[in-house]
């Protein structure tokens, strides 16, 4: 029964520690970085992908549950890849307009800088599905 847990689990860690082994390359990684909503691989993705697997793995993907997991999974991917995107897009946008505006504390203090790397890109959603993917077969195959 807690191998559904489990796989999500494993598969969530196993993708942050990948993204964080990957950004300590570039800079030191931060307690913030565990959570972060973009970069390689996809942490949401190797989730619900996870699920998904051992779902199908074990009651088969004639159930309405998996079909629900696949529903569940689908609109995760898509919100990853295209609607995080646009709010990436916003945060840009209202970070250059704050910025043209007059400088003063009052603007400093009001109008945080917006986050404007929040999305995945396809082929980190690619990466995060077969960490899912790959997690969830292997538990399963080994016990």
């Amino acid at each position: 029964m807690y191998i559904y847990l489990i796989c999500p689990v494993v598969a969530f860690i196993l993708a942050q520690g990948t993204k964080i082994i990957l950004k300590s390359f570039r800079k030191k990684p931060s307690w913030r970085d565990i959570f972060a909503y973009s970069d390689m691989p996809s942490g949401h993705t190797a989730v619900v992908a996870a699920l998904v697997t051992i779902l199908a793995l074990k009651i088969g993907i004639s159930s309405p549950i998996f079909a629900t997991a696949a529903v569940f999974a689908t609109i995760v991917v898509v919100d990853a890849i295209g609607f995080r995107n646009y709010l990436g897009q916003h945060g840009r946008t209202l970070n250059i307009l704050v910025k043209d505006l007059k400088e003063d504390a009052f603007l400093d203090n009001s109008y945080p800088r917006l986050l404007e790397h929040i999305g995945h890109t396809p082929a980190q959603v690619i990466v995060g599905g077969l960490v899912g993917i790959l997690t969830s077969a292997l538990i399963f195959w080994f016990f």
